[in-house]
C-alpha cells in the first residue's frame, strides 16, 4: 500500500515548505505532493528548492486558484493516476502531526473495508483539544453554524441536538462519524474520486460536510480517531488567503447556500430564512468591527 501526502499552497510558500521539510523523512508516506494554486506571489519559484529535500517530492502547478476542494483534487487524482497512491493524506500547511499518526491512520483504513476517510483529533494551540468529527445536522442546525455569536453560543447549547452525545465517545479508541475537519484526514484514493472528491463549486468552506455527503451517499463512512492528535494553527492559510473577515463571512455564507441547494434540497422558504440570517450576521460583524472596534 503506498501513501501520498497533499499539501496545497497559497502565496505560503515558507509554510508549505516548513511542511514538507518537517515529514519528508517520514517512513509512512511514499510521496508529498505539494499542488500551488497558483499563487499570486513568487511562491511557485520558491518551491523549487523542495525538490533537492527528497525524491518523494513532487510539485504540482494549478492553472487557476479554484479554492481548497480543485487543489486537493488535483493533489489526489495524480497521486492515485500517476503515482500509484492507495492512500492521500491531505494536510494543510499549517498542520504538525507525527509519522505515528500518519501509521494509525493507514491501519485503519486498511482494517476496516467500509472506510473511505479518517482523522485523528485536532488540537488548537488555545484552546486545546478540539471535537472535530461530527454529525450532519441539517438545514437548520447548520444555519446556526454559519454565524460566529451563534456558533459560540447556541450550538453548545444544543450540542446534544447537533452533534454526538459525550458518551459516544467515551472509553473508545475511533469512532464513526459524518464528517472531520479538512485541515488533516486521510482518504482511500479510489473511494474518494469514485464518489466524486471534493466539489469544485465550493471555492472555502463546507468542503467537510459535501464531502460526507458524496462518501454516504456511495455507502462509504469516516472514522475519528480519539488517541491520535495533531495540531493546527488554525485559520492561518485561510486568512492569508481572503484577508478581510467580512469577505470571509460572505465567502461561508455562499459556500452554506450551495450546500443547502445542491445537498439538502432546501425549499424557497427555508431560502429566504437563510439570506435573511445571513444579513444579520454580516451586519453584527460590520457593527462589532466598526463602531464597537472589537477584534472578530
Amino acid at each position: 500500500m503506498k501513501t501520498s501526502c497533499v499539501i496545497v499552497n497559497y502565496n505560503d510558500s515558507r509554510t508549505a515548505g516548513e511542511q514538507v521539510r518537517r515529514i519528508c523523512e517520514y517512513p509512512s508516506l511514499d510521496f508529498i505532493v505539494v499542488v500551488d494554486n497558483a499563487s499570486s506571489d513568487n511562491s511557485w519559484e520558491r518551491l523549487q528548492e523542495l525538490r533537492g529535500l527528497s525524491d518523494k517530492v513532487v510539485l504540482l502547478h494549478s492553472g487557476q486558484n479554484g479554492g481548497y476542494g480543485a487543489g486537493n483534487n488535483l493533489g489526489i487524482r495524480y497521486s492515485r493516476e500517476s503515482l500509484g497512491a492507495d492512500y492521500v493524506l491531505i494536510a494543510n500547511p499549517d498542520t504538525v502531526f507525527s509519522n505515528t499518526c500518519v501509521k494509525n491512520l493507514q491501519i485503519l483504513l486498511e482494517s476496516h473495508g467500509e472506510a473511505a476517510a479518517a482523522a485523528p483529533v485536532m488540537v488548537d494551540p488555545v484552546f486545546g483539544k478540539q471535537r472535530n468529527g461530527w454529525k450532519l445536522p441539517g438545514f437548520w442546525g447548520d444555519l446556526i453554524k454559519t454565524g460566529p455569536v451563534c456558533r459560540r453560543t447556541l450550538c453548545r447549547l444544543l450540542a446534544g441536538r447537533l452533534d454526538y452525545p459525550e458518551e459516544y465517545f467515551e472509553g473508545k479508541k475511533a469512532v464513526w462519524v459524518d464528517a472531520v475537519h479538512g485541515s488533516l484526514l486521510m482518504v482511500d484514493a479510489a473511494r474518494f474520486l469514485q464518489c466524486g472528491g471534493y466539489d469544485e463549486n465550493v471555492f472555502l468552506y463546507n468542503e467537510e460536510e459535501i464531502l460526507a455527503c458524496r462518501l454516504k451517499a456511495a455507502g462509504w463512512k469516516t472514522a475519528l480517531l480519539l488517541k491520535q492528535t495533531y495540531r493546527h494553527e488554525h485559520s492561518v492559510s485561510i486568512s492569508k488567503s481572503v484577508k478581510s473577515v467580512l469577505e470571509r463571512q460572505r465567502l461561508r455564507h455562499k459556500s452554506a447556500m450551495y450546500y443547502y441547494k445542491e445537498y439538502l434540497h432546501i425549499n424557497k422558504g427555508e431560502e429566504w430564512a437563510a439570506r435573511c440570517f445571513f444579513a444579520v450576521i454580516l451586519g453584527e460583524i460590520w457593527f462589532c468591527r466598526k463602531v464597537l472596534k472589537m477584534e472578530w
